[in-house]
């Protein structure tokens, strides 16, 4: 299993999943990559970015695009327009788990989501706000799901993949439903897949969501970074 020896690829998860297990579903043009239409909206330049990776990445994207540079430390060309900043963490699974039952367990609800579910998960994406969802999100990796009388009520997935990791998110729980176990139960069932694979499990959270950190942490995530996300309108 990766070591935290290893964890220099979470330096610059967007890019190293779009160079790397993610190839296929990357747009490219010199030193600047974005995730194809409906996937994500995440875009990475290269390590030490000039004017003309920015002038790749503004063209990839077009006249008003939208780059989602996600913790990219560097700064665009200030005629860039600003749309958001975030403050965040990035956290690694270090082992751990919690109270709870099994995700192998017989009736632990857990199921895996595919193409069909994608207005079910949309759906309940739009009524929680876990983060950017669209409708091709899911064929980033494995989603797995919990349904109630066959009506999906929360829902995690895999989403970056840098070299010897997989991110778990778009954790979410419609509101009817809380309070019952299913978000330990699918991170769980996450962690047990990502592990049986020689990987390491890592995820982000916003730093005002106090209440996810905690559960996280319940779970054996740690902090290795604090990250700030940026999202930018090109001219």
């Amino acid at each position: 299993m990766t070591g935290l020896g290893d964890a220099v690829a979470l330096d610059d998860p967007v890019g190293e999943s779009l160079r790397g297990h993610h190839a296929h579903l990357a747009r490219r043009l010199g030193g600047a990559l974005t995730y194809a239409p409906g996937v994500a909206t995440f875009c990475a330049v290269s390590r030490e970015p000039d004017g003309q990776n920015w002038a790749d990445l503004a063209k990839l994207l077009g006249p008003g695009g939208f780059a989602d540079l996600f913790s990219c430390p560097a700064m665009p060309p200030p005629d860039w327009e600003l749309v958001f900043v975030l403050e965040g963490r990035q956290l690694v699974w270090t082992g751990g788990s919690a109270p709870g039952p099994s995700s192998a367990e017989p009736g632990s609800g857990v199921v895996e989501l595919g193409a069909e579910s994608v207005p079910e998960m949309l759906d309940l994406v739009e009524r929680t706000r876990p983060g950017p969802f669209a409708p091709r999100t899911h064929e980033l990796g494995t989603y797995l799901g919990v349904r109630d009388g066959g009506r999906l009520v929360a829902m995690a997935g895999e989403r970056l993949r840098p070299p010897g990791w997989t991110e778990i998110s778009a954790v979410c729980t419609a509101p009817e439903a809380r309070g019952q176990g299913h978000a330990v139960r699918l991170l769980r069932a996450h962690i047990d897949r990502i592990v049986a694979r020689g990987e390491r499990p890592f995820l982000h959270v916003a730093e005002a969501n106090s209440g996810a950190l905690a559960l996280y942490e319940r779970l054996g995530f740690t902090t290795r970074r604090r990250v700030t996300f940026r999202g930018f309108r090109i001219p």
